[in-house]
């Protein structure tokens, strides 16, 4: 599977997730340059009940008012990626990129 930055995918459970990162559906954002031909993926989680902020862009997901949770960015393997859910917006990844390098402290 190739995978793009910015591509969003509905994540499948993690069977030893426990607390939060067991609660329903899951979509992520892919971080990770494709260029970078890992076994694992870095993505950022999104949420339909966080409220937008600078490190939580707000992104429209079919409708569907959707905040990106930067600050939870992780790696997981690819088999945990399921159904392609669409690509974000050139002016979404802005703010998504922008959000990234302020949690990375690279601004």
């Amino acid at each position: 599977m190739t995978c793009v930055r910015g591509d969003l995918y509905r994540l499948r459970a993690d069977k030893t997730a426990v607390g939060h990162g067991r609660q329903g559906a899951r979509f992520a954002v892919v971080l990770q340059t494709e260029l970078l031909a890992t076994s694992t993926l870095v993505v950022a989680p999104t949420s339909t009940s966080a409220r937008p902020g600078i490190i939580h862009p707000r992104l429209d997901m079919d409708g569907t008012a959707t905040v990106v949770l930067v600050e939870q960015m992780t790696a997981v393997a690819s088999e945990r990626l399921g159904d392609f859910a669409g690509r974000v917006e050139p002016e979404e990844w802005a703010e998504i990129e922008h959000a990234v390098k302020l949690v990375l402290g690279l601004l």
